[in-house]
């Protein structure tokens, strides 16, 4: 029973992390292509848009990490589920650590940003956060991937 539950929660939690991240590669588009830059400032930092993604996303982040560690460990007599549920693991803290790399310093510069002029160096920022994003998203559905395999039986796991 210990293992059906903290595969479900395993699942649950990273779903909920890879969500708002799937949702910033949804939103990347149409803010990198056809927003212009006044409006990218306005919805991106002195609007609050993005406000619940940290409030809600960080702790998630971190569930994701713990949650699919103690699967892996659950996991850790059946080799082929358990290396899938340790990806996972390893994968979600990779994501962590890109947004820290990436996004993070481009958070900095934003909170620094005041109204008026676009500052110059607003393209570097915006790609940036955006890419950064982007590539959080990736890491984090790899992760997802893996720690869906560690709990289905065609992808190791042995019959429950």
């Amino acid at each position: 029973m210990a293992r059906f539950g903290w595969s479900l929660a395993a699942l649950v939690i990273t779903a909920l992390s890879l969500g708002p991240s799937f949702a910033h590669v949804l939103e990347a588009p149409p803010r990198l292509t056809r927003w212009p830059p006044e409006l990218w400032r306005e919805a991106t930092v002195f609007n609050g848009q993005f406000q619940l993604f940290a409030i809600v996303g960080g702790p998630l982040d971190i569930g994701a990490i713990l949650v699919t560690a103690v699967l892996a460990y659950t996991l850790r007599h059946d080799r082929p589920s358990f290396r899938y549920a340790l990806a996972g693991s390893a994968l979600f803290a990779a994501g962590l650590a890109t947004w820290f790399a990436w996004v993070a310093p481009a958070n900095a510069v934003l909170a620094t940003w005041q109204p008026g002029p676009v500052p110059e160096d607003f393209t570097a920022i915006r790609d940036r956060w955006e890419t950064g994003h982007m590539a959080v998203a990736g890491i984090k559905l790899a992760g997802f991937v893996a720690t869906a395999l560690s709990v289905l039986p065609s992808g190791g796991a042995s019959e429950r």
